[in-house]
């Protein structure tokens, strides 16, 4: 019992001794910042150096399959989802629309901001940086559309995002998606 008191007694001097240094107001400001550190640790920078990108993947021989499971790049078909060019595309190919592989339709426009992606090309054995733009201002095409997702990352890396509409920097304010172009930035890695 006496033990007990001995304890209360040193909590009580350390707590005055505490509060006669400090005010309520210091007290809290420490606390909100202590609890906005916290909040912001998801926000830091993550290393992922020990995950295989697909930039700096090992590259496969001519001829051989993709690295991607189940996704086999063919290089003749242009429209086809398989082509080459379309291993991250999201929407509809723009060469089904009016358009090429590096120009949209007619009528539309070409949104401002673009998603990168890092596609291998079977013929020479190469990964080329592929920045999809989107072609705004007419309706969606229905044409042609692909739904690929090599690369693909959250949100919070907008960069890579396929599933976002870039159609909010267009010219005119065209916000409607029509579809897809898929030009290439230059060789990866």
């Amino acid at each position: 019992m006496l033990g007990n008191f001995r304890f209360d007694d040193m909590v009580e001097k350390m707590s005055r001794r505490v509060a006669g240094r400090t005010s309520r107001r210091g007290a809290i400001g420490k606390l909100g910042t202590v609890m906005l550190g916290i909040g912001l640790v998801p926000l830091l920078p993550v290393d992922r150096r020990g995950r295989v990108s697909r930039a700096n993947a090992a590259t496969p021989e001519p001829g051989a399959p993709s690295p991607r499971q189940g996704f086999t790049p063919q290089d003749h078909d242009i429209q086809a989802c398989d082509y080459w060019r379309h291993c991250s595309i999201d929407g509809n190919v723009c060469d089904c629309s009016g358009g090429s592989l590096t120009s949209c339709p007619p009528g539309t426009k070409l949104a401002t901001a673009s998603w990168v992606a890092s596609c291998y090309n079977p013929t020479d054995g190469q990964s080329y940086l592929i920045a999809y733009r989107d072609c705004c201002g007419a309706n969606v095409s229905g044409r042609c559309p692909c739904f690929n997702t090599e690369g693909e990352l959250p949100v919070y890396r907008p960069e890579f995002g396929n599933d976002i509409i870039w159609c909010f920097g267009a010219e005119d304010d065209a916000m409607t998606y029509h579809c897809t172009i898929s030009p290439i930035v230059g060789r990866a890695g």
